[in-house]
């Protein structure tokens, strides 16, 4: 079995990575948890 050893610069473009995808992910999250929000907040006034 052979594992990849991975330098300094290349763990710290990955973390960089991961977080930029948390952030994303997050980010969408917001967004649609937001529009459902106002989409049943209308809904319910008419």
């Amino acid at each position: 079995m052979e594992f990849v050893t991975l330098t300094d610069a290349q763990k710290k473009s990955r973390r960089g990575r991961n977080i930029a995808l948390g952030v994303v992910l997050f980010g969408l999250v917001a967004i649609f948890y937001i529009v459902t929000l106002i989409k049943f907040s209308n809904g319910m006034v008419q």
